[in-house]
């Protein structure tokens, strides 16, 4: 959500039905060779000695002020429910962006612990009911538009978190690291990802019944908002028309409350252009209102995996991911070990699909996504240290694929392991109800 446009722009050339369709095909692919990288890290904010207390509004508000003060070369954003958010610049390799993103992090606890705050490492908030922060038109709309299919968009907007990884579009032509290959390598290696990486078993004090109760949440929201289009040998032409038959979230006002339509399609608005005509700026909106697992943005957007536990737990994702994606013999080790997965989806798009309700409610018990897995970790971990990464990071991906995938766990099953954790938070201390 942190990409999303604030404030309202005022209507400027309006756009039909046809231009709207050549304008996403020619921008949310961009191909070329994969040479940039990128993540988005978000935390919850919990007090650092009572996380079950909520964290006061005026101290959000204060801690948030001064972090504005601060230099940092990552984008620092504040979602619906206070969540924080860091989106690093494209990086010209992992090492560059852990690093960045890493310094940023430092700088940014520094200032949390001066007031007893800290960042929180869970996909979904394992105490806390959603209760609004951030009071704008965007939210207020978004709030009223997700209502209307029950209290998960509010989950998702306040109290959840996730690692979400960005990577070029891939090439033009056919091959392991063509652009067709990588779209669906993303949403069937993303269901594997979710599983390795599911980290939100718990809500309002009680296991769920799903490792990632995050992913849920996604899904309960409907597939015209949080789901993707079918997969096809034309991601271009399948996204162009998911975009158009969407529902439209809002309609922006430059005063007062924006209008939320019932059941409006951005094709159907361009058609009738009503309550008026949109605009080019509408439609780059409407795009950061669509949320599925992999989101082309130019680039393409992994957002299926929790927020990890730890302060550099989001790295051994990031590198993962990367590394399977950007060597050549590492991708098509994993293009093999997730092909037989793709019958279990049933052609349904993600995540409304048989696999990724199975990654999301078994993670790696599964034993056909953690036979994957295994296949998966170990190309990444061989393929690291061609990609330059530091010891480091090959260390901290060989110890994730030591202590939870060789053995079919995930670090939800800490937390379900865990007979304490309901009174004691993730830093290990008492906590005051």
């Amino acid at each position: 959500m942190s990409d999303a446009v604030s404030g309202c722009i005022r209507p400027r050339t309006t756009v039909t039905e046809a231009e709207v369709e050549a304008l996403v095909h020619g921008i949310c692919f961009k191909t070329g060779p994969p040479r940039r990288l990128g993540v988005e890290v978000e935390w919850l904010v919990h007090e650092m000695h009572a996380p079950r207390l909520p964290v006061a509004p005026e101290r959000l508000e204060a801690v948030y002020a001064a972090l504005r003060t601060v230099p940092l070369r990552s984008a620092l954003t504040v979602e619906p429910g206070g969540q924080l958010e860091l989106s690093s610049l494209p990086a010209a390799s992992l090492t560059e962006c852990v690093g960045t993103v890493s310094g940023d992090l430092d700088a940014v606890r520094a200032v949390l612990r001066e007031d007893g705050l800290a960042l929180v490492g869970l996909g979904h908030d394992p105490w806390h009911t959603p209760r609004r922060f951030l009071r704008q038109p965007r939210y207020d709309a978004m709030e009223a538009c997700l209502d209307r299919t029950g209290p998960a968009g509010r989950f998702m907007m306040c109290t959840s978190a996730s690692v979400q990884v960005c990577l070029d579009a891939g090439h033009e032509e056919p091959g392991p690291l063509g652009h067709v290959r990588r779209w669906w390598l993303a949403h069937h290696l993303g269901a594997v990802l979710l599983a390795a990486f599911a980290n939100s078993p718990l809500a309002r004090d009680r296991p769920t019944g799903w490792r990632s109760t995050r992913q849920l949440r996604w899904t309960q929201i409907g597939t015209g908002r949080a789901g993707g289009p079918p997969l096809d040998s034309d991601p271009r032409g399948a996204w162009t028309r998911h975009v158009l038959d969407a529902p439209v979230m809002c309609v922006r006002r430059d005063g007062g409350p924006w209008d939320v339509p019932e059941g409006m399609t951005f094709r159907e608005w361009t058609r009738e252009r009503t309550p008026r005509a949109p605009t080019r700026e509408d439609l780059d909106y409407h795009l950061t209102t669509l949320f599925p697992p992999v989101r082309p943005r130019g680039h393409l957007e992994l957002r299926m995996i929790d927020a990890q536990p730890g302060d550099d737990g989001w790295i051994v994702p990031l590198a993962v991911t990367a590394a399977l994606f950007d060597d050549q013999e590492a991708t098509e080790t994993a293009y093999r070990a997730v092909k037989p997965l793709a019958e279990r989806a049933l052609g349904l798009p993600a995540p409304h699909n048989p696999l990724y309700r199975d990654a999301a409610r078994y993670a790696l018990a599964d034993p056909e996504l953690r036979e994957a897995a295994v296949t998966c970790f170990t190309a990444a971990l061989a393929a690291l240290p061609r990609l330059g990464a530091t010891t480091g990071i090959t260390d901290a991906v060989a110890g994730y694929l030591e202590r939870y995938v060789l053995r079919g766990r995930c670090p939800a099953d800490d937390l379900l392991d865990a007979p304490d954790f309901a009174s004691r938070g993730p830093h290990g201390r008492e906590t005051r109800p």
